[in-house]
Order: structure tokens, then C-alpha cells, then sequence
């Protein structure tokens, strides 16, 4: 059992979307409506969430805290703000969008540095899993139907009160009471898929799952149960004579033992949990390798196999401006291990495209225009140098790193235990006059330096720092885990 004790503040943004999952729940907390930027701040906010929102978009934290005074024009930093209580407990603050110049900026410029941003759903050892497979010994004591996980408990009909507590509730000994029926015990819990830790409290007493065989170790010398809430269906129809049939994929590593599907009326199937991203797999009928007749993408990877895809989440569009009169482009990156014949882009009136799912994380990336490779020219963010340079991308990144000095250097640089003190990556982009790289880390803590023009220094706005072995002294970064 994990016990979480102190409260957390969980921002999700998607794109330039910022969701507080507090006291309030704006469908927007920033938008752009008539030329005008407008943050939507709830008034019951505490000191941490008004915090966050200010690290997170860059807010003058003066600013907010006279929004909480009342004031209805603000001026700071050369701005005018105005600020309008549009429902008792929200105010919009709100002021003209222009540039420098005076012209209009676009949505894309002004929101660079969140571009793509999206914090953690749940602690890193969740979203972290892969796949998952659900393995019950009675089928009928858990089932999921797209937001609904039902858990039943049968027998324990002496009971007085059993709840159900887990990594969904905060382990809440008594937020989820499950309901007393004729043979057993039940609850319904609203659940996104993933996979889920939990425990019943049998009349104050915490145990396992007895129809469960998963489970794992809770850090406390005992065990949880656990879960996962399925969003994707392998299935195979016909072959019902068939002695053995598992499906294998990128996801498993192509182990050709493959994960056992199950026996229907039709053929064979097997519910799965899937991590966002593009799986490639393939069936092995009594070890015999097939793809999926009822899936009619299919791709060649770079040893000329064929297999079966499927997609889960939301894409990323990959987008190569110009180049019309290429014959082919190919989109190749650390997440596909650069094959350079999967991923064929598309032609479009303005060049070429795919939309393409991957998982949260840090990737490279390069186009192969007819053979020839080279970087994106529309993504300011790189690894490497010379013919070893790729483009680079954070998707869902979780942290920016920032530089506000320095704004005529020619090349910076931010390096650290995250990439293994890596000399060539990653390259920040100037932006406003200070440099910045969005970045996706696990939770946890990392030391880190920026390389300003070939000269090592830590960040001169943070003030968390440690001695290493050369005196020098690292800045130290804490990504909070949810």
C-alpha cells in the first residue's frame, strides 16, 4: 500500500490549453479571442497553483497577486492589464496581443515554448508501462467499458464495510465504498486506461485481491493488486483449430513466445492496455507468423518484414514545407529506430506530411527527401553537429529549461545527467531575447549546466546548486512526481 500524504498539484495542458485539476476546472485558462490574450484565474487558487500557472506561462507573479487585490487595471513590466470578474470565483485578465513592431502575432509564435505541453496523468512508474494484460481468475470480477471499471469482491457476505482503495483515489481509505449484493461486493470508478495499483479494507483489515494473480511489491514489504483498464483489442477470426495463438509486436519486444490470446466463439482475442503511441505486431497461429487480415495498414520495416500497425492516442503531424517536386520523403527518428522505408509522408499542396503517435518523450528526427537526408528546417531545436545533426522534439514535455541572459551568443547548449553530459545536445532556441528548450523528464532529480558558446555555467536562475568533482558546481533540477 502507498499512502499519499501530501497534496499535489496536477497541470495538464494540451497545446495552449492549461487544465487545473484543483478547485476549478476551466475548460481554457488561456485562450486568444479578438486580438486580445486572455487567462482565465480562478479566485479559490492556492499560493501553489497560482504559482504553477505563473511558472508555467511566464506570468509576472506581481501581476496575478494584484488580480487577488481586486485591481482592475494593472500595469507591469511596461503592459496594461485588465482584469474582469466574470463569475464570483473567476476573473479574466486579459491584453491586446501585438509584437514589438506593432503587428500581430500568431498563436504558434506566442505559444512556442508550450507547444505540444502536457504534464503526467500519474506517477511515473504508471505511465511509464508499455502494455499490460489483465490476469483474473474469475473473468467476471473486473470489467471495463470505456470509462467504467466495475471491481466486484464475491463471498465476504459477513462484512460489515469494505472499500476499495488505490493509486486512482490517493489510497483514500474511505472515498470509495463498495456496495453490498447478494453474493458480494461491488464498485463502480470512473478510470482513463492505464494501469491502476489498489486494495480492498475488509472491516478495517487491508488485503489483496484474492482473485488477482497480479500484483507487486508496494515498496512496504506487502504487496498491491493490480490493474490495467484496457483501450485496445487484438483479434483474430477463424483459425479455430488452431492449438496456439499469441500476438507479438514492438510492444513485447517480438518475443516470439508472444502473449496467449484467448478462445471466442469466432476465433481468438485478447483485451490489452496500450501505452500512447504506433505498435507494429504480427500473430503466431501454432508458430506460424501472420499479420492481421482485418487490418489493412500494413508497413515494411527495415529488414523487409511486413507487419500489421496500429495506432493509439493522438498524433503528432510531422510537416516538410516545400520540396514539391521530390519524388518521395521518408520520415526516420530514434522512434523507429531510423528505418528508412516505414514511414512514407504524404504530398500535400505545400509539401509533405504523416501524422505519426508517439508517447511522451524526447526523440530525433530527420526527413530523407529522395534519398538525400537532412534536418527539419522549420524546428529550431537540434542535437549533434555536422552529418550527426538531428532535429529534436519533446513531446507532452514537462519542463523548460530557460536562459534569459546571453541574448547574442551564437550557440547554447543545456546538458546534464538526463543525457549523459552530452557536449552537442541538446541546442536551445532564442526566443524574446532569452533561450529556451522544452524538455520530457521522468520525475526525479538532475543535475545540469548550459554551454554558452563553448563556455560551461550553471544556471544563473536557479538557485539550487551542487559541488561536483571539478569545483565548478551543477545546478540541480527536481521533477515532482503525481
Amino acid at each position: 500500500m502507498k499512502i499519499i500524504t501530501r497534496y499535489t498539484l496536477l497541470i495538464v495542458g494540451l497545446f495552449y490549453t492549461l487544465t487545473s485539476l484543483a478547485q476549478y476546472d476551466p475548460d481554457k485558462v488561456c485562450r486568444i479571442d479578438n486580438g486580445e490574450l486572455i487567462f482565465s484565474l480562478n479566485l479559490k487558487w492556492t499560493d501553489k497553483e497560482k504559482a504553477a500557472v505563473s511558472k508555467q506561462f511566464d506570468l509576472d507573479s506581481a501581476l496575478i497577486a494584484q488580480v487577488y487585490q481586486g485591481k482592475s487595471v494593472i500595469t507591469i513590466g511596461g503592459e496594461t492589464w485588465n482584469a474582469k470578474k466574470v463569475k464570483p470565483d473567476l476573473v479574466e485578465l486579459s491584453k491586446p496581443v501585438q509584437s514589438e513592431t506593432g503587428k500581430s502575432v500568431k498563436l504558434d509564435d506566442l505559444f512556442l515554448e508550450i507547444d505540444e505541453w502536457a504534464n503526467f496523468a500519474g506517477n511515473a512508474a504508471e505511465t511509464s508501462v508499455v502494455y499490460g494484460v489483465n490476469d483474473f481468475k474469475l473473468s467476471y470480477v473486473f470489467v471495463y467499458n470505456q470509462k467504467t471499471a466495475r471491481f466486484y469482491l464475491p463471498a465476504s457476505t459477513t462484512a460489515h464495510k469494505i472499500y476499495i482503495a488505490g493509486s486512482f483515489n490517493g489510497w483514500s481509505t474511505t472515498q470509495t465504498p463498495m456496495e453490498r449484493v447478494n453474493d458480494g461486493w461491488m464498485v463502480y470508478v470512473n478510470l482513463k486506461p492505464g494501469k491502476y495499483s489498489y486494495k480492498f479494507i475488509v472491516d478495517g483489515e487491508w488485503i489483496t485481491d484474492p482473485n488477482n494473480k497480479l500484483r507487486e511489491r508496494d515498496g512496504e514489504g506487502d504487496y498491491n493488486s493490480i490493474v490495467y483498464c484496457c483501450n485496445h483489442r487484438f483479434e483474430l477470426k477463424g483459425n479455430k483449430d488452431a492449438h496456439n495463438v499469441v500476438v507479438t509486436g514492438n510492444f513485447f519486444n517480438w518475443n516470439p513466445k508472444g502473449i496467449a490470446m484467448n478462445k471466442t466463439s469466432d476465433g481468438w482475442a485478447l483485451p490489452v492496455y496500450l501505452r500512447d503511441g504506433t505498435y507494429a505486431y504480427k500473430f503466431l497461429v501454432d508458430n506460424q507468423w501472420i499479420t492481421d487480415p482485418a487490418n489493412k495498414e500494413v508497413r515494411n520495416d527495415a529488414d523487409g518484414h511486413t507487419n500489421s500497425f496500429v495506432e493509439i492516442g493522438k498524433p503528432y503531424l510531422f510537416k516538410l514545407d516545400g520540396f514539391t517536386t521530390a519524388d518521395k520523403v521518408i520520415l526516420a527518428g530514434s522512434f523507429n529506430n531510423w528505418s528508412r522505408n516505414e514511414l512514407v509522408m504524404k504530398k500535400t499542396e505545400k509539401g509533405w506530411q504523416l501524422p505519426y503517435v508517439i508517447p511522451a518523450g524526447n526523440y530525433e528526427y530527420k526527413f530523407i527527401v529522395d534519398g538525400e537526408w537532412m534536418t527539419d528546417p522549420a524546428n529550431p531545436f537540434s542535437t549533434g553537429s555536422g552529418n550527426t545533426e538531428n532535429s529534436f522534439i519533446a513531446l507532452k514535455a514537462n519542463h523548460i529549461f530557460k536562459l534569459e541572459k546571453f541574448p547574442d551568443a551564437e550557440t547554447v547548449i543545456v546538458t546534464g545527467s538526463f543525457n549523459n553530459w552530452n557536449r552537442q545536445s541538446y541546442r536551445m532556441a532564442r526566443q524574446g531575447g532569452k533561450w529556451i528548450l522544452p524538455i520530457y523528464l521522468q520525475p526525479g532529480k538532475y543535475t545540469y549546466k548550459f554551454i554558452v558558446d563553448g563556455n560551461w555555467i550553471i544556471d544563473p536562475s536557479n538557485k539550487l546548486f551542487e559541488q561536483n568533482e571539478t569545483d565548478t558546481n551543477n545546478s540541480v533540477l527536481w521533477i515532482d512526481p503525481f
